[in-house]
């Protein structure tokens, strides 16, 4: 029998249940007749449109919660590239042939990502199951009709519950993080310029829950000449109990480079110290001595990803050749190697944390080429507008699912 060509447009249009795709923008692509029927809006009414534009929130109700719930899930689909299932949702939907009045609703929805072929999320496939009349049952005989009043009201009361106690853990994640941002800005430097040299420093926190000061980085001037050093770091983990470990081993690192020898040794001690504190298994860090009179940068790394040193000619240079295992990977530590490179006048030399780079289902090697490419398209701005840019590039559409630190110098 010769093959059927499948029409996939007819498939979704006459799938069971009510699916939409959306763009990343939260726009109606598309949708299929179900949806069209159960939600009473018009194909004109919701291709083109913003999806909270169709459905707000119903004013009337500062309680309703049901739309922001679906917001979050869909920017976590967008922040994480993966799917997402809400428990089944109250919502308030405004009769379109009566504006003002609203009608509950129960539904169910499920959001996956559809994938471009760079790993970006290129639209979201918005399935939803209507259950109001299940909830309800308003169809059957009077015994079921009162059973089921019953049900509603529980069901509608554990809601209620379940909304106060999300909104009391929001304000306890809320102060929490407060003081997690306190705590991160009291331990990192703030940006400065670093004797004569242009610096730019940014921190981006990773989108949901605390998700902070896990990252760190530090500038420190050197003695011995008109010499710098510059490093970044990343403790595995969020919050509170992370802030303590980053600011340790940051103060740590920040000590040992004003007396070692070289960043390899710095990394030493920073390594011998790590063994005795909790938190820091698997903390990584990248540190680099920079001699301005001799143009010389020496660096050692524990287990992160390389600095990139931009030259003046537009060719950008990975500093890894003195890659080393995390700082608390070894019972008894070795000493850790050390590379020198050099470089001229105007060159730029760029630290940051593997939040920058990484993406889920991405071989880290992507990630460190489109860095290379964003450095050198925009080589010539200067440190505070590239690192901008290179955020804006680089980190996905609704926040990294991981912290992100960056600095930037001009030597």
């Amino acid at each position: 029998m010769a093959e059927t060509a499948i029409d996939y447009g007819a498939v979704f249009q006459a799938l069971p249940g009510m699916v939409a795709l959306l763009t990343p923008d939260l726009v109606y692509a598309d949708v299929n007749e179900e949806f069209v029927r159960v939600s009473g809006r018009s194909r004109e009414q919701l291709i083109g449109k913003y999806l909270f534009d169709v459905f707000p929130d119903n004013p009337n109700d500062p309680a309703a919660t049901g739309m922001r719930n679906l917001e979050a899930s869909l920017y976590r689909v967008l922040a994480t590239g993966e799917r997402d299932a809400m428990a089944l949702q109250r919502y308030d939907v405004e009769d379109t042939a009566r504006p003002g009045e609203w009608h509950e609703r129960y539904w169910s929805p499920v959001n996956a990502p559809l994938l471009g072929p760079d790993g970006k999320v290129v639209l979201i496939l918005h399935r939803v199951e209507e259950v109001t009349e299940l909830i309800r049952a308003r169809g059957g005989p009077s015994g079921n009709r009162g059973r089921a009043r019953v049900l509603e009201a529980e069901l509608y009361t554990r809601a209620r519950e379940l909304q106060e106690l999300n909104e009391r853990l929001r304000q306890a994640h809320s102060r929490e993080r407060e003081v997690a941002l306190a705590l991160q800005g009291a331990m990192l430097p703030a940006p400065r310029q670093v004797r004569r040299h242009r610096t730019a420093v940014r921190y981006r926190p990773a989108v949901g829950a605390l998700n902070v000061c896990g990252d760190w980085y530090d500038l420190v001037d050197l003695v011995g000449g008109d010499r710098i050093g510059v490093a970044v770091g990343d403790v595995v983990g969020h919050g509170l109990e992370a802030a303590g470990v980053m600011g340790q081993l940051r103060s740590a690192l920040s000590a040992a480079s004003r007396v070692a020898d070289g960043p390899a040794q710095a990394l030493d001690v920073l390594g011998r110290y790590a063994h005795v504190i909790d938190g820091a298994e698997s903390a990584t860090a990248a540190t680099t001595f920079i001699d301005c009179d001799r143009h010389l940068i020496t660096y050692s790394s524990a287990g992160h990803p390389p600095p990139v040193l931009i030259h003046t000619d537009g060719r950008t240079e990975f500093l890894d050749q003195a890659t080393d295992t995390p700082l608390d990977a070894r019972p008894d530590p070795i000493p850790r190697p050390q590379a020198e490179t050099t470089y001229a006048p105007g060159a730029t030399l760029v630290l940051y944390t593997d939040g920058l780079i990484e993406r889920r289902h991405e071989d880290i090697d992507k990630g460190l080429y489109r860095l290379a490419d964003a450095l050198r398209d925009h080589r010539d701005q200067d440190p505070e507008t590239l690192a901008d840019t290179v955020l804006s590039e680089l980190l996905p559409h609704g926040g990294a699912t991981d912290d992100t630190a960056l600095i930037i110098v001009r030597l």
